[in-house]
């Protein structure tokens, strides 16, 4: 098999509403603050009134509720799965600076970045599966992606981060089955809000923004929110360097207490060249090769090709009325635009037996346009003695990707470089089309939950969705010919149920089983493009103390996945009989002690085992790249008399055990501790920080997706930032 087929193979890999509105508003009709911060804690900013809602600024490190486990805003001891929350004076203490997969450094059951640093992209698994491109969302609607048509958000437009643990088909609709992550905007504020900082890491990459929000008018009706970051600068490995920037702004109507509008744009932009890393082989990170071993910084691309960009817009709304029966009509809606373009030779030795590393040169291009809409409505009813909050909803996604891709037509290939003494510079052979699409999907669902509570204690939560998907594929010309068009109409039905007792003591024990379903749109030679499948089962304990701020999560699990294109690597034919089954336990802490100190901690086990395969030798196998076990602590005190008042200090340390870098499990990823440090010194409103991440600075390899596919982790990194709160 040539190293051009290898390469195509993995990139491959990689690659109404308004009338129910009307409805559901005459149904339901017929049914019928801020704290000013001080120099001795973070400032809390209460957006549009929502305090300690699911929505709303997190106190401390402690969430109270969510709306990403039930589309309600619920406490998160009455969600039947295993929720974790980072809020946004959490990613400030841990220094989260740049991307969404940082946030999830102490998460457990998330590997985030598992090839190392790679700024245009969010990589993220859930109990072992991959959420880069069908977990993410943003404020409850997916943020799809497919092949290299997939949108990034920075860190800094959030409010919060949160991780649904396991499938979350009968809320949103085609999804990953290991779980999502909701990224939750900053709304406008109740009280003057403003806010500027400036930074600089110890890599050259600087970056200043600015979040501004007041009142509009003197009726104090309308208000706003502008928030914007400029970053840029060298990078971890040799040439690598960006520019990148967003502007959010948006306005809040609200004519009175019952009725509010959010209208928000974004624009955002990323001019990068490349990182050097995740492309190297096994043989030259994890173990020596002839020349010994890859230096981490290594840049084995050509720094006068190397080119990265994309440009996102986006737009929308939120909407919700309540009427005086309390029940509530609730829409949404986001359009989306996105370009992208890399060009570059990448790393990709397969041989390892020689002093040089084989290249291979690709050209990539997508647009992407989407659009999604979420209607529903919630209220409550009484049955005699159950008490029912119901909810109702529709919503719609479009996804089209105009998609090429291009590499050096074999047996053309990009030249060799020496890794210890790389020269630059020498001729490239032309990228010749491989990949030429047009893919469009929709997909359209209704849902329906009741969450059901009886007996001073009891809670079921009844979930139900059905959806309709249609795909369609325009294959056209290639250097290669031009394959056959296709699409193709699937509609799957998906459900949970979930039970919990709440004791006055504060404990919640939990069960729950679901069912989820996962549209492809890659074509299988089986030929029937069914939705991958399964179910997911788990039982839990949740604590909320009553003697401490703080709340506390338990979860074993069984998740299995079926209806996996696999691919026959001497072929390429793909087949859909793949069948993979996650199980395991995670433990998760989050407590503000007092005034002075907080914590987090988290341990995860993930037990993954191929259960079918077109290879049989890859049955009974884990899957590559996914520790079994990670582990994280995070401790943060800070001092609130004498003479060092405003003075804090934050230390982490984060276990990640070891992984596999192939499916035969014959090759294996050491194991890793990594320990982080901050200090911080709040006074008058300013506030100045320092982080360091990998703060021994650790050499390791992050994970390995192949033998030919291995990221080094980041070295350490020092982050300084100055801000003023106005």
């Amino acid at each position: 098999m040539s190293k051009q087929q290898r390469f195509m193979g993995w990139r491959a890999g990689l690659g109404a509403g308004v009338a129910v509105i009307a409805i559901c508003a005459a149904w339901a009709a017929q049914a019928q603050s801020a704290a000013e911060g001080s120099t001795l804690a973070p400032i809390v900013i209460e957006g549009e009134g929502q305090g300690d809602q699911g929505t709303g600024p997190v106190k401390g490190y402690v969430a109270k509720q969510s709306t990403t486990g039930s589309k309600t805003d619920t406490p998160l001891n009455e969600i039947p799965q295993a929720v974790s929350v980072v809020g946004r004076e959490e990613l400030d203490d841990r220094g989260v600076v740049n991307k969404i997969d940082e946030a999830l450094r102490y998460t457990p059951g998330v590997t985030a970045a598992p090839f190392g640093t790679d700024p245009d992209t969010d990589w993220v698994y859930i109990r072992g599966f991959d959420a880069t491109q069908t977990g993410l969302y943003l404020d409850g609607m997916q943020l799809y992606g497919y092949g290299f048509g997939a949108f990034q958000i920075d860190p800094f437009m959030l409010e919060r981060v949160e991780v649904l643990k396991g499938p979350a088909s009968v809320l949103y609709g085609g999804g990953n089955a290991g779980g999502i992550v909701n990224e939750v905007r900053k709304r406008p504020t109740d009280e003057p809000f403003y806010y500027t900082e400036i930074g600089i890491n110890s890599d050259g990459n600087a970056f200043t923004g600015f979040d501004v929000s007041d009142q509009l008018g003197h009726d104090e009706t309308m208000s706003y929110r502008l928030t914007g970051k400029i970053a840029g600068g060298e990078g971890y490995s040799d040439f690598q360097n960006d520019f990148r920037g967003f502007l959010m702004p948006q306005v809040t109507v609200s004519p009175d207490e019952s009725t509010k509008l959010n209208l928000w744009a974004m624009v955002s932009a990323l001019d990068q060249r490349h990182t050097g890393n995740g492309f190297f082989p096994y043989v030259g990170t994890v173990v020596d090769a002839p020349y010994g071993k890859i230096p981490r910084d290594a840049f084995l691309g050509e720094p006068g090709i190397d080119r990265g960009w994309y440009s996102q817009q986006m737009v929308g709304y939120d909407f919700e009325h309540e009427f005086d029966s309390e029940w509530k009509v609730s829409s949404a809606a986001r359009y989306g635009h996105l370009k992208k373009f890399e060009e570059a030779p990448y790393a990709y030795d397969v041989d390892n037996t020689d002093l040089e590393i084989d290249r291979i040169g690709f050209t990539g291009r997508s647009e992407v346009n989407t659009f999604t809409i979420d209607n529903h409505v919630e209220g409550k009813v009484d049955t005699g003695p159950l008490e029912h909050t119901v909810l109702l909803g529709l919503d719609y996604k479009y996804y089209q990707l105009d998609n090429n891709q291009a590499s050096p037509a074999w047996p053309d290939t990009a030249t060799p470089i020496d890794p210890l003494d790389p020269q630059y510079g020498a001729p490239q052979p032309d990228n010749a089309t491989y990949s030429n699409q047009l893919i469009t999907q929709q997909q359209v669902g209704i849902y329906a939950q009741d969450q059901v509570r009886f007996a001073d204690g009891w809670l079921v939560t009844l979930n139900g969705r059905y959806d309709y998907v249609h795909t369609d594929t325009d294959n056209r010309e290639t250097a290669y010919g031009t394959s056959p068009d296709y699409d193709f109409d699937k509609s799957a039905a998906s459900g949970r149920v979930g039970l919990a007792y709440e004791f006055d003591s504060g404990l919640t024990p939990y069960a729950s089983a679901g069912t989820f379903f996962n549209p492809t749109v890659a074509v299988s030679a089986t030929p029937n493009n069914a939705p991958e499948e399964g179910e997911q089962y788990e039982v839990g304990l949740k604590y909320d103390p009553t003697f401490v701020d703080g709340t506390f999560t338990a979860s074993l699990f069984h998740l299995n996945r079926r209806n996996v294109v696999v691919t026959d690597p001497a072929t390429f034919l793909a087949q859909q009989i793949g069948e993979v089954e996650s199980r395991g336990i995670e433990l998760e802490g989050k407590i503000n002690l007092d005034d002075n100190w907080k914590m987090l901690a988290s341990f995860s086990y993930t037990d993954l085992e191929v259960k079918d395969d077109i290879i049989a030798s890859y049955v009974g196998k884990k899957p590559y790249l996914i520790p079994a076990t990670t582990a994280s602590l995070w401790l943060d005190y800070s001092v609130t008399h004498g003479a060092l008042e405003g003075l804090s200090l934050g230390a982490g340390v984060r276990y990640q055990g070891e992984s596999y870098a192939d499916r035969l499990n014959t090759l294996t990823v050491p194991d890793a501790t990594l320990v982080d440090a901050a200090i911080r010194y709040k006074k008058q409103g300013w506030e100045g920080s320092i982080n360091v991440t990998n703060l021994f600075d650790k050499d390791y390899v992050k994970g390995c997706q192949g033998a030919y596919t291995c990221g080094y982790g980041d070295a350490r990194t020092v982050i300084f930032k100055l801000s003023k709160v106005w």
